[in-house]
């Protein structure tokens, strides 16, 4: 790995390459390692918590994991998979993608595996990262690639460590869980469980499935592709780029409208969940049970074509009696009975606020990022921080989330990494961060756009609210994201030309704060 350059010998200035380090080896950072290197910045060092990549693909394997987003639109532009076997990819196929894309393209020498970082600390103008319990390494650049969905939210259920059935979150799926014969409950009724209950009905004794709020779903139109159709996009690479096109257009035109405030495209999703709830559903006391009190498209929509006939079987009941306690054989409920388990599953979702945290990260300024967000995660056009020069998130606070391909996302938001650091070194600039008003007004623009997005008009409680109960989401359309994205507007930065006025600035910053 190539040394740090001695003070006054800086890379901007001397036209040697920046240390980078990437922080997460899931989607987005073995993204940012292949771009990067194409626009010829090669060392990279990725930190990677566990001994595998993926990201949320590696930490999730329950049964029915697929992903919502039609597979030729979640994947990379630059790594076309004429192989996808289904419309919408499941999760071991999306892994094999990940670790395939990642070895073909040299990105495995590149990773450290179980290095968790526990500490960033901004010494102006270099960050100093600490992996681990070891030693601090210095680096230019660092670039979060830590996801969002990564750290499992669990409710402190009163008596939850008395069960003696088996108990797990679902990113913790046992391996070899063997379910036949067994009395499963699920606590929890998003996307997730929705996929589980479809695909385990069949096989277990009992499910039963416990709501407190009901959701929203639109039918997934899954189709299994042939040979033949793979074998034509292998030799016409231009149908794969095609597919992808038409996809995202598709999206944009339907899910997005209706999420960001189109009538017409709000009834038009209202009325496929509806209709999706009566064919499926036959019996009506059920149906009424399952029937949510707030609009459609208010969270994240769940696409399951599976979910409704398997709740409505024989073998499973939809448990709406609020939780009192879990006791050793089973979840008790407030109208007092006990419903016996095997297995107790907790589909609870995670803590979608944390982003980087709990890594310690302190800026320029002395204050630790978690301080500063204090439950409420914003970001300057979803990507930096003010106060934190060097430093980039990928698919970070307000960033565009929701049903859309998170790939699309990611590879923007490396592109205008790569812009930046490409305007870092024709400046001959050691450090750059967003400036305070810039990031202010951003920000505010954002609160005021939310306003009239489904998000916040919708009246249910989503994990994209913060603390304050306000959207942390992108309030506009994607293709505004990627205009964004591609003609950065670098008066929005302070840049930092030399280390003396790097330190000046910390250190006044400091006197500030």
């Amino acid at each position: 790995m190539t040394g740090n350059p001695p003070i006054g010998s800086h890379w901007a200035r001397t036209g040697g390459q920046p240390r980078i380090a990437v922080i997460g080896a899931g989607m987005s950072g073995i993204g940012a390692v292949i771009k990067l290197e194409k626009a010829g910045y090669t060392d990279v060092t990725v930190f990677e918590k566990t001994g595998e990549i993926g990201g949320t693909w590696r930490e999730n394997r329950y049964p029915g994991l697929s992903c919502d987003v039609p597979s030729y639109f979640y994947q990379y532009t630059f790594a076309p998979n004429p192989d996808w076997s289904h419309r919408f990819s499941y999760g071991p196929e999306i892994q094999a993608y990940l670790k395939r894309t990642a070895e073909r393209f040299g990105v495995m020498p590149r990773i450290r595996f179980n290095a968790p970082v526990t500490e960033l600390r901004y010494e102006a103008p270099r960050w100093h990262l600490r992996a681990g319990d070891g030693e601090a390494e210095v680096f230019d650049i660092v670039i979060a690639a830590t996801g969002v969905l990564h750290h499992p939210s669990v409710p402190d259920f009163p008596g939850l460590d008395d069960f003696r059935g088996t108990a797990f979150h679902t990113a913790r799926w046992p391996e070899n869980l063997d379910l036949t014969g067994k009395k499963v409950g699920i606590i929890g009724t998003g996307s997730t469980s929705a996929q589980i209950v479809g695909a385990i009905t069949d096989q277990v004794a009992r499910v039963s499935l416990f709501q407190r709020t009901a959701q929203w779903i639109h039918p997934l139109p899954q189709k299994r592709y042939g040979e033949r159709w793979k074998g034509l996009l292998r030799r016409i690479p231009a149908l794969n780029r095609a597919a992808y096109r038409g996809v995202s257009f598709t999206i944009d035109q339907t899910f997005v409208r209706a999420t960001l405030g189109s009538p017409v495209m709000l009834r038009y999703l209202a009325w496929m969940c509806r209709r999706n709830l009566r064919r499926n559903v036959p019996d009506p006391e059920l149906r009424a049970k399952l029937t949510p009190d707030y609009r459609a498209g208010c969270k994240r929509m769940i696409f399951c074509s599976t979910f409704y006939p398997a709740i409505s079987k024989d073998n499973a009941e939809l448990v709406t009696a609020g939780i009192d306690r879990i006791e050793a054989d089973g979840v008790r409920t407030a109208d007092g009975t006990l419903h016996e388990l095997d297995v107790l599953v907790l589909a609870t979702g995670f803590k979608a606020s944390n982003f980087i945290l709990p890594t310690r990260v302190i800026g320029e300024n002395g204050v630790e990022l978690g301080s500063q967000w204090d439950g409420i995660p914003r970001a300057h056009r979803a990507t930096t921080m003010p106060g934190f020069p060097n430093f980039w998130m990928l698919e970070g606070p307000t960033g565009p989330v929701g049903n859309i391909s998170l790939f699309m996302i990611s590879e923007q938001q490396i592109d205008n990494l790569i812009l930046s650091l490409d305007e870092m070194r024709a400046r001959e600039a050691v450090a750059m961060a967003p400036r305070q008003d810039a990031f202010e007004r951003y920000n505010a623009d954002m609160a005021r756009a939310v306003r009239g997005t489904i998000w916040f008009t919708g009246g249910c409680n989503s994990w994209y609210l913060d603390r304050n109960g306000v959207p942390n989401i992108y309030p506009w359309a994607p293709r505004r994201f990627r205009r964004e994205m591609q003609n950065p507007d670098f008066s929005e930065f302070r840049f930092m030309r030399d280390e003396a006025e790097a330190i000046a600035a910390d250190r006044a910053a400091a006197v500030t704060a």
